[in-house]
Parts: C-alpha cells; structure tokens; sequence
C-alpha cells in the first residue's frame, strides 16, 4: 500500500482531513483531501464535520484552524515548519504602534501569530487586504508584519495613511527588480503574475498583481482565453501546480530563489505520524484564541 493510501484509509477511519497549501511539495497535496491558500484552509477546517484536522502548511495556518474551530484536534504535521515573517512581529511590537498612533487601526496579515491577531483589530488576506482597509473606518492604520504587501495596500488605498511595519516574507523579499526584467527580457510577451509580498520594484512589472489562489485562477482565465506564456511571481508550489495543470504552456518562475524552506518540510511520512499520534495537536490559549477570533470573524464580515 502506497503512502497515499495508507493516509487516505486511516483519515477516513478517524474521521480527520488532510489539507495543504499551495507551497507544500506535490507529493503532499497529492495526500491531502482539500488544496488551497491559508484562510481557504482555515475556513475548510472550520465547515468540515472532520474532528481531526491535518493541516500541512506552516504555523500561523494551523493556529488559523484551531482558532476557527476550537472543538476540533488540528495537527500542524512538520512541528518546527514556522512562517519568519510572522515571527517577525510580537504583540509588543503591536501595542507600542498602538500607543505612538492612538487613533489608528490594526489590521494583521493572516501570516501572523495567533497572539498578534489577538492585539490586531481585524485580519486580511493577500487578496482581501485592499479592501479591508478601505473599509475600515479610520483613515490610519496600522499594518503588520508585510511591509511589502503594506506598501501595495498604500499604492491602492491613497486616502489612508498607512503605518508599516518592517517585516518581509524573506522567499518574495529576496527576487529583484532585475530577476523579473531578465525574465520578461528572456520571454517577451508572457503574462507575469506577481505576489504583492514582493518588493515595490518587482511589482511595478507585474501584469497581474494578486494572491495565491488569485495568480492560479488568473494563469488559468488566460490560459483558457490562448495565453501560453507565464512568468511567475511567488513560490515554487504554484509554479509546479500551473505546470502540471497547463501542460502545452510554457510557465517559468522570475526568479530562482523562490523556494520556502518551511513549507517543504513537510513530508507525507509526517501526516502519517499524526494519524500515528506521533506528534502534538496545537494547543492555543483560550482567551488569546477568542481574541483572535474575533479579528477573524470581522475580516469576514467585512468582506475578506
């Protein structure tokens, strides 16, 4: 019996879900029951009538999941696979901002902790971020921890004044302006689709700025309508996705660099020891997680 099998029968004998994100190695998403970017997961976890979730990503979406459904068993698979810019900023960090700008908001990027949510007023996602602030009331906000995707908010929000912090996811921070000019030089005419974690420079090239999910269904609306050249811009995970799922295109990464060493450390030997109980569930505080929560459900609300 192959791994995958072994995973599929002892999920189905648990009652638990295997969920990967869009970075994990193929040979996981191929054991998972849902793919899918950090909040699509959180919210699968969240609807499921599973009782044990796997959520095979890094950190802050496992605490995501828990916060979520705070009934449920959730493993995060590779313990040690941690998000750097999360880590980037604490609750202290976030309630100094708050006391040098007191009029001013907090909105979190979702790769954040569950303890920096908690001192956060709401949460957005990458693809939500712009409108979340746009419909938050007060015209400062404070945002954490992306300065990158900060800035893009900034560049579409000119009526806000936005305070940054200074985190960076270091696998988007790392590609240069001249990694995306080299590649567009190297492929004239393919459509590129960057992430807005990248830097300000690399964005300005970009022909689709969107999320995760949002870069996958734009290769996919252009690859429908003829469009057989794509040049991508974030992790290595969507790259090998688009290349399985658009076989005659021609899909290149802009940079080589684009690797996120926590998401593949994830392998399907580790959902096998959670179905095992060989690793801990995630175990979050309970107040924290209610605050959390809340910072969640607004998002939501709002329109995230």
């Amino acid at each position: 019996m192959s791994s995958i099998e072994k995973i599929k029968a002892l999920a189905e004998r648990q009652n638990a879900l295997v969920l990967a994100h869009y970075y994990q190695s193929l040979d996981v998403q191929a054991c998972a029951d849902k793919v899918g970017d950090s909040f699509a997961l959180a919210k699968y976890a969240k609807d499921t009538d599973a009782e044990i979730i796997i959520l095979c990503g890094v950190r802050f979406m496992a605490e995501s999941a828990k916060i979520l459904s705070p009934g449920k068993t959730v493993y995060l698979p590779a313990p040690l696979a941690g998000c750097p810019m999360a880590d980037m900023v604490t609750p202290d960090d976030v309630l100094l901002l708050r006391a040098e700008h007191p009029d001013a908001a907090v909105v979190c990027y979702v790769n954040s902790s569950a303890a920096v949510k908690a001192v956060s007023d709401v949460c957005c996602t990458s693809g939500s971020a712009v409108k979340i602030v746009n419909r938050t009331s007060e015209r400062d906000i404070i945002f954490v921890p992306d300065r990158n995707l900060g800035g893009y908010v900034a560049e579409q929000c000119p009526d806000k004044n936005i305070i940054l912090f200074a985190g960076y996811c270091p696998t988007h921070h790392k590609i240069s302006e001249q990694d995306i000019v080299n590649a567009k030089a190297a492929c004239p005419g393919a459509s590129a689709l960057v992430h807005p974690e990248c830097r300000a420079e690399v964005r300005k090239h970009a022909d689709y700025l969107g999320s995760t999910a949002g870069i996958i269904r734009r290769a996919e609306d252009l690859y429908a309508a003829g469009t057989r050249d794509f040049l991508i811009g974030t992790e290595i995970g969507v790259l090998q996705i688009l290349q399985r799922d658009l076989p005659d295109a021609n899909v290149r990464s802009i940079g080589s660099a684009f690797t996120c060493p926590n998401m593949k450390k994830t392998g399907p030997d580790d959902i096998l020891a959670c179905l095992n109980g060989e690793r801990e569930p995630i175990v979050l505080d309970a107040e924290e997680s209610r605050r959390a929560r809340l910072t969640l459900e607004k998002m939501v609300e709002i329109g995230g």
